[in-house]
């Protein structure tokens, strides 16, 4: 399995109430520590919620929820990091099939975050693989795309021009990034096929933090741009 990498819901918690009967020393004790359990399992759902911020309060899905929890859980356990993680939240997360045996995460970020992502991320992502039983995990930042035409509309009059990062082809290039991150892009060239379709080759550099994720790489790029592509190393001297 693999994992990609782009959070939001909060939940009450209500205190439990001790009972009250005359004579009931016992079952209080007793209760105690189911009670305790209990109230540390939903602290522990209320921490992981927080970690995962939705756009519109939209209710996040249960693979997001296992990410958010296994974010939380590093942040308790993981030393190196935890002064990262607490800073840190997703905005989504998905699956994306790879090929008949196997699928990936790709974790949403939030752009505003991504470069604080970025310092832990060779760490953060060894650890989520590890927690998703060797699924491979890729994290890519949050962007949007701003369409030409609705922005002409609304702000031409006032002279403003829609920023380049917000085109599809700058987006697209961005993501293309992030989905071999930490490898480096040393080469890119678009290959027009008979069919017509196009397929973009892509060589990377760091082949052995890499090596074995070049089909995930190609699977999430088309998932999340409809775009085909695919990624080689370096020749081995």
């Amino acid at each position: 399995f693999f994992f990609f990498f782009f959070f939001q819901a909060e939940d009450g918690i209500r205190d439990a109430q001790e009972s009250r009967g005359l004579g009931d020393v016992y079952k209080r004790q007793v209760s105690t520590q189911s009670t305790g359990s209990t109230q540390a399992k939903s602290s522990i759902m209320f921490t992981a919620r927080q970690k995962i911020k939705k756009e519109k309060e939209a209710q996040p899905s249960d693979l997001e929820n296992q990410v958010a929890q296994a974010l939380v859980d590093l942040e308790i356990n993981n030393e190196e990091l935890r002064p990262t993680l607490k800073n840190l939240h997703i905005v989504a997360a998905r699956e994306v099939v790879v090929n008949k045996s196997s699928t990936a995460i790709v974790v949403f970020v939030p752009y505003r975050l991504r470069e604080l992502f970025r310092k832990t991320q060779v760490r953060l992502v060894c650890e989520l693989e590890k927690k998703f039983s060797g699924q491979h995990v890729v994290l890519v930042a949050k962007r949007n795309i701003q369409d030409k035409e609705s922005h002409h509309n609304r702000k031409a009059a006032k002279g403003q021009v829609r920023p380049r990062s917000r085109t599809l082809t700058a987006v697209h290039e961005a993501i293309l990034e992030d989905v071999v991150f930490p490898a480096n892009i040393s080469a890119k060239r678009t290959r027009f096929l008979q069919d017509g379709t196009k397929l973009i080759k892509v060589e990377l550099e760091n082949p052995y933090e890499v090596s074995e994720k070049l089909d995930t790489f190609s699977a999430v790029y088309n998932a999340l741009t409809g775009k085909n592509a695919t990624f080689s190393l370096p020749a081995s001297e």
